[in-house]
């Protein structure tokens, strides 16, 4: 291939990256709006908002390793052609129901890309320079495009109305299309090879009820025994599943990469990034609203330098990933974004301007972990199984970041009703506790002076709970990181045997 057409199909494959990554978020910012407009209930907006990360968790590892049989090429444009119509349909949706209903279509369209996306990747770039640079890239889009999300939906709601947030995928679906058919390699799949459809029903099954059941456990009033019967069928789908796969002459997915550290690093550190990143945008972009005072639009900006220093990140580490052991750059950046993360925590209670270096620093770290975690990954697959590991690769990143929100979000909450203490005599509900949110909207019921009051000891307690939730990521970083650097040397004599 030229190197002229191999540059385009990068640019081909990234574009509609950037695409589901996007809408992963882009709700965020446009729910409310959104939630008016189609009078959704509570039970709806949830599902609005869940429908789409729940579906592509659980339909990655088997589109993933469709792929390695039908040809990554023949995936992606099918994927493309169904993310346009879900997103016209959405666009227009006439009722909640609908639009959950596109959601779960779009899904399945962006699950389809996504593997076939990184094994494109993988399978077109075969200088390891290129390759590397090719990788960070991709895991740039992936890392900065989440956060953008938000400032994209927000910026389009000044101007436009809701369904702007999903139309405007069109243009890029059109032009993707046309170039992917014209220009994307058509390798053509090992058409001989099994392809296990109980067994991608069994992982669906399992993922979808692990990530529900922790969806559900984060929510202010959680259904615990909703929660306990998703985990449990879950749980036990995922047990089935391995225990199967272990036995399979042709796995969906191979377990035994997981004996080589340099894999398994790949994936515990694309876990943690995951997590860290969404987990901790989750909590300050409420402190920026809720406690700030800021606008929805105005909190996605401050928050701008991490995506952006994070797509700087990518394509820079791709370069140095050649010259490097692997465990030095994972347990570095991860160590890097731990530090950075400290920095802002120490400038927080400061003016925006304080925040910028830190937040790109942090943004940089976690940019460039996940760009190490996705070479990782990738390169201790053979190329046949390229869409396998792009598929484990990605359920990483949707596993950690689910369980990042997951448990900042709980642990945020539990440190705010920890932390707040309402002095006697105020007359407010018991659910001033459960939330800053709630809390505010109670205040706002009382008289101006204990309202003042109470808006003031909630706040602070946020922010308590805010600096507690910030230290347990940065620990949790710390532990992962010496994790990964003590691996390193087994890492880096398996990663040398194969090259």
């Amino acid at each position: 291939m030229s190197d002229r057409n191999r540059w385009l199909v990068l640019a081909i494959v990234s574009s509609a990256l950037l695409l589901i990554v996007i809408d992963m978020t882009v709700l965020y910012t446009a729910l409310p709006t959104l939630t008016l407009a189609l009078q959704a209930t509570a039970n709806e907006k949830l599902w609005i908002v869940n429908a789409y990360p729940l579906v592509v968790a659980g339909l990655l590892p088997g589109l993933g390793t469709l792929g390695d049989r039908l040809g990554h090429k023949r995936m992606f444009l099918a994927g493309l052609a169904v993310f346009g119509a879900a997103s016209l349909g959405a666009a227009f949706a006439p009722s909640p129901a609908g639009l959950i209903a596109w959601r779960v279509v779009l899904a399945a369209g962006a699950a389809m890309m996504m593997p076939a996306t990184l094994s494109i990747i993988r399978l077109t770039f075969t200088d390891e320079k290129e390759r590397g640079f090719a990788i960070g890239v991709w895991a740039a889009v992936a890392s900065g495009g989440a956060a953008l999300g938000p400032v994209v939906g927000g910026l389009l709601l000044e101007y436009f109305w809701w369904g702007s947030v999903f139309l405007i995928n069109l243009p890029v679906v059109l032009v993707a299309l046309v170039a992917g058919t014209l220009l994307l390699p058509a390798r053509p799949g090992d058409a001989g090879r099994p392809w296990d459809l109980l067994g991608s029903v069994q992982v669906m099954i399992g993922l979808v009820g692990v990530v529900y059941a922790v969806k559900e456990a984060r929510r202010l009033h959680p259904s615990w025994g909703i929660a306990a019967v998703a985990l449990l069928v879950g749980g036990a789908a995922l047990v089935v599943f391995v225990r199967r796969q272990r036995r399979s002459s042709a796995p969906l997915i191979d377990f035994s990469l997981f004996a080589n550290p340099r894999f398994s690093s790949g994936v515990a550190t694309a876990m943690v990034a995951s997590g860290v990143i969404l987990g901790v945008e989750l909590v300050f972009s409420q402190r920026l609203q809720l406690v700030m005072g800021y606008s929805p639009l105005q909190a996605g900006l401050l928050i701008l330098p991490i995506p952006l220093a994070a797509f700087a990140a990518g394509p820079l580490t791709g370069l140095v990933l050649p010259h490097v052991a692997p465990h030095r750059v994972l347990g570095g950046t991860l160590a890097l974004t731990a530090l950075g993360l400290a920095a802002f925590l120490a400038v927080s209670d400061g003016t925006p301007a304080l925040w910028i270096a830190p937040l790109a620093v942090m943004g940089f770290a976690i940019g460039a972990a996940m760009t190490a975690a996705s070479a990782a990954i990738m390169l201790s697959a053979p190329e046949e199984r390229a869409g396998m590991a792009a598929s484990v690769e990605e359920v990483s990143y949707e596993l950690g970041g689910a369980l990042g929100i997951a448990l900042l979000g709980s642990l945020l909450s539990a440190l705010y009703t920890r932390a707040l203490v309402l002095p006697d005599g105020i007359g407010i509900a018991a659910q001033a506790r459960d939330s800053l949110d709630e809390a505010l909207m109670l205040a706002s019921q009382l008289p101006p002076e204990p309202a003042r009051q109470v808006a003031t000891l909630a706040r602070a307690a946020f922010d308590h709970a805010f600096a507690g939730v910030i230290i347990a990521a940065i620990a949790g970083l710390c532990i992962v990181a010496a994790h990964v650097w003590r691996s390193g040397p087994a890492a880096a004599g398996r990663a040398g045997s194969r090259g």
